[in-house]
């Protein structure tokens, strides 16, 4: 990989700032965790995975900034921390994740002085960054025996490097396919409103030099129709018990598309977005966001004023649509419920 989406650099959290690809590469450096939280929130990084990193690392860095005497008063600032970046998104489940296995860390070392209890936080929070690109490399290789020799993946939004701690999900598969020897291409859609499939999708696979090209979401069905897709492979935000995936607006169109036309969709996850929680699709909360997003493209106006909008980040695909589940353990193939459950012991 040509560039880091995050890391943990001489104490500071360095990120890309996604918001301004595939203009500029450009890195911001945080020293404060409240500064993560507004990245989060504002899509400087985006993609389930790498907010869960910078989560992980939001917590690492407020736990520096915390002036306390006492383990209680540290313990208390500390939860407030916490509450902070996990009301930044609310869909992806990393996020959780990543924030309940620093407190854990923290209750763990409850008996050591503050100052090491901080050095646990910082060593946790590069541990799950560096295990993140172990395991997309996992579900790259699992997921690329998937993909035929001479097939065309239609993607949606991005789930490359970006979107995780730098060698993606389902661009995970895709890079792992190519650099079997397969030759391969990718459709990549635009995934409106916030185009991550054409600034970040497409950037991606040009910087390694992946044939792509770039359609607009609602081409999808067409190229389809005429037998120029293969496969599908997207991310997910959140995965239910039985196999329901929240993922960016849009994926569930493409889902329909493609059961409609007899072609595999695959999603490919980490362990770590699995919600066994939740029964089914519909108890994923669903973000909403600012209307301007839907109304505004790069500032300038492409909506009458005072139009009513609409505009949820995500959609849910429901287990039916879906081939496969593409993890660090292996593909899920049907039965998701039974074989969820053993993937993540319970």
């Amino acid at each position: 990989m040509s560039f880091r989406t995050i890391e943990w650099r001489d104490d500071k959290v360095v990120m890309i700032d996604q918001t301004r690809l595939p203009g500029e590469e450009v890195y911001i450096e945080y020293s404060d965790f409240k500064s993560v939280a507004e990245a989060i929130r504002g899509m400087v990084i985006r993609g389930a995975p790498a907010i869960g990193v910078a989560a992980a690392m939001g917590v690492a860095l407020g736990s520096r900034e915390i002036i306390a005497d006492t383990h209680e008063s540290f313990y208390q600032q500390l939860s407030n921390v916490c509450d902070i970046l996990a009301r930044t998104r609310p869909t992806a489940v990393n996020l959780f994740w990543a924030i309940e296995r620093m407190k854990r860390v923290a209750e763990a070392h409850r008996d050591k002085d503050l100052n090491s209890i901080r050095a646990f936080l910082k060593a946790e929070a590069i541990s799950i960054e560096q295990e993140d690109l172990q395991i997309c490399r996992a579900i790259g290789r699992n997921g690329a025996a998937l993909i035929k020799e001479g097939a065309t993946i239609l993607t949606h939004c991005n789930a490359g490097g970006l979107a995780t701690a730098g060698y993606g999900t389902a661009l995970g598969v895709i890079r792992a396919a190519h650099e079997a020897g397969k030759n391969i291409q990718v459709f990549a859609d635009e995934t409106r409103p916030w185009l991550q499939g054409a600034r970040l999708t497409a950037w991606e696979l040009m910087k390694d030099h992946i044939p792509v090209t770039l359609i607009s979401d609602n081409m999808a069905g067409f190229f389809m129709k005429k037998g120029e897709i293969s496969c599908c492979v997207v991310g997910a935000d959140r995965i239910a018990a039985n196999g329901d995936t929240a993922n960016k607006i849009g994926t569930y169109s493409v889902a329909v598309l493609a059961r409609e036309n007899g072609i595999p969709f695959y999603v490919a996850a980490p362990i770590s977005t699995l919600d066994l929680s939740l029964e089914n699709g519909e108890a994923i909360p669903i973000e909403e966001r600012h209307s301007r997003e839907v109304t505004h493209l790069q500032g300038l106006p492409v909506a009458p004023e005072g139009i009513r909008v609409r505009n949820p980040a995500f959609d849910v695909t429901p287990a039916k649509y879906i081939t496969g589940i593409i993890t660090e353990k292996g593909v899920v193939r049907g039965d998701y419920e039974r074989v969820l459950k053993r993937l993540v012991g319970q």
